[in-house]
């Protein structure tokens, strides 16, 4: 990232470009965009904490645990399962606290480093998105999405411990 900051720099200034009056120009034309998303993030991150806070991630988890653990899947991983698709940084949470738990060498580690690159924060990045757009009707993609996000959660055990 610094070389290629630098190479943009330095093309500029072969242009002849003041960098910083397009630098503020391009963050003052963003203002629109970021007062216009604003309200769906805010909106997004209180649906986390409250879902997180009031209970409802551990109640839900108490209830697919049980039959999820039937099928193989670490009930250690079920909070980073269902908080992926909300919140990076409250996955991001969890998985520091299963390395910190269990290694990250693990079974366990290996397994939520790879959900975590399998997958994607989707109700925030729909909300950021659309939202942007001003798109009302998703269609079909909050169902795939969370599809792909239930088979990259499955190929991720899978996975792991197939090479393990």
């Amino acid at each position: 990232m610094p070389l290629l900051a630098c190479a943009l720099i330095i093309y500029a200034s072969i242009k002849r470009i003041n960098v910083y009056e397009a630098f503020v120009k391009g963050a003052l034309e963003a203002l629109p965009m970021l007062a216009k998303i604003l309200p769906y993030i805010a909106a997004m991150l209180i649906c986390v904490k409250l879902l997180v806070d009031g209970g409802a991630l551990n109640a839900l988890i108490g209830l697919i645990s049980g039959p999820l653990k039937a099928l193989g899947m670490p009930e250690e991983l079920l909070p980073l399962a269902l908080l992926r698709q909300f919140s990076g940084s409250g996955a991001m949470a969890i998985v520091a606290d299963i390395f910190e738990r269990y290694g990250t060498d693990s079974d366990l580690g290996l397994m939520a480093s790879t959900m975590m690159g399998a997958s994607e924060t989707i109700f925030y990045t729909l909300a950021l998105y659309f939202g942007s757009a001003g798109i009302k009707k998703t269609g079909f993609t909050l169902p795939v999405s969370l599809f792909a996000a239930l088979i990259s959660v499955v190929m991720s055990v899978i996975a792991i411990r197939a090479l393990f």
